[in-house]
């Protein structure tokens, strides 16, 4: 029985068997003793992004007992890609992904954020509501935006709208008239001036 730590580019916590090429964190939010989630989504406004395997080579039991003191330890969450983690919220780790966490707060502002600022603006942005977009405005996101019609979630790329799904992307579709926008904009400026996530290799801009 998978365990619920797999998140959708809505930044809801699901149990799915896929795991996906990214990890990540909000804290503590699980009882290592059930391996269940708690009532809360969050614990910290640090929303990272992490790799699967650990910089030093150190094994985790996902949703156990991981801290030195034999507590829970941060609670191990799964992202299709790092597009959807994105989309979810979350920005690249300074700890596993320096790189990759050094050009998004490159990308990020006009005048280079601490991480402190970067999580407290994008706390900020998962708390509002999703902005509604017209057709204008889906055309002018940049590649690797992401939005949703109705409940589904698409990944934008190349002109098309990618449908999402734990298992990958699906062929390549028209732009719709209309949708809400999932990634946070201050996520959706760092693609437009030039953050670059990585993609699930499902993805065929080919259609």
């Amino acid at each position: 029985m998978p365990l619920e730590n797999r998140v959708d580019p809505f930044g809801t916590i699901h149990a799915a068997a896929s795991r996906g090429l990214f990890t990540g964190n909000r804290g503590v939010i699980h009882d290592p003793a059930t391996k269940t989630l708690l009532t809360r989504r969050w614990t910290t406004k640090a929303w990272i992004i992490c790799t699967l395997v650990h910089p030093r080579g150190r094994q985790r039991e996902p949703m156990g007992r991981n801290a030195p003191s034999g507590g829970a330890g941060w609670t191990e969450l799964f992202f299709l890609d790092e597009v959807t983690a994105l989309a979810a919220g979350h920005r690249p780790c300074f700890y596993c992904r320096r790189e990759a966490a050094t050009s998004f707060q490159r990308c990020f502002a006009s005048e280079r954020a601490s991480a402190p600022q970067m999580d407290a603006a994008l706390h900020h942005e998962r708390m509002v509501g999703k902005l509604h977009l017209a057709a204008t405005d889906i055309a002018a996101l940049p590649d690797a935006a992401m939005i949703a019609v109705r409940d589904r979630a698409f990944a934008l790329r190349a002109g098309a709208a990618f449908p999402w799904s734990f298992a990958g992307y699906g062929r390549a579709q028209q732009l719709p008239d209309s949708a809400r926008l999932l990634t946070p904009v201050s996520t959706v400026e760092a693609l437009r001036r030039g953050y670059r996530p990585v993609w699930h290799g499902s993805l065929d801009v080919r259609g």
